[in-house]
């Protein structure tokens, strides 16, 4: 694991031409070329699981946060606009937390009216897993399943930058 934080390498070759300067505009750090994305299984507020193996053929992105966090706050609308410019089929997106206060977590997307799926960690295993250590980050990984990338602290992921690079990234291979 401390291999994927140490190395900023090449991303992928599944994306497309400009995916890599779109991935520098965004300040997303690379990770290693090939290496899977660690499996989960978490509940969402609704009770349901997801299973990360379900979400193969999709283009994922994660985003861990927290209510008590001012910078999570400032982003999730930009998620939100981001997530609705994307298929459900194509592009799976999911908000990840470890509070525990369900109602909370409820009234604080509400406020924001942000309608981003969430799924609780409440023992802080898969955060752990993807080596989360400052809030927000969220990651980004391929339709097949291999991390591309993270980004640590808050971006504008409703940017033109950030569409274009969903975009490339859900793009079938050729």
């Amino acid at each position: 694991m401390l291999f994927w934080l140490l190395s900023l390498v090449m991303v992928s070759s599944t994306l497309a031409g400009e995916a890599p300067d779109l991935i520098n505009a965004l300040r997303i750090s690379r990770t290693a070329s090939g290496q899977e994305a660690p499996a989960f299984s978490l509940a969402q507020l609704d009770g349901q699981t997801v299973h990360s193996e379900d979400l193969r053929g999709k283009v994922v992105l994660l985003n861990f946060w927290a209510t008590w966090c001012g910078p999570c706050k400032d982003e999730m609308p930009a998620l939100e606009r981001l997530r609705r410019q994307f298929d459900h089929k194509d592009v799976a997106f999911y908000t990840i937390t470890a509070d525990l206060q369900r109602d909370g977590i409820k009234a604080f997307l509400g406020h924001l009216g942000i309608g981003l799926p969430v799924l609780l960690d409440e023992d802080k295993d898969v955060s752990s897993a993807f080596l989360v250590r400052g809030l927000p980050t969220t990651v980004l990984i391929g339709r097949d399943g291999k991390l591309v990338g993270r980004a640590v602290g808050p971006r504008a992921w409703d940017s033109a930058e950030a569409v274009a690079l969903v975009r490339a990234l859900a793009e079938p291979a050729p």
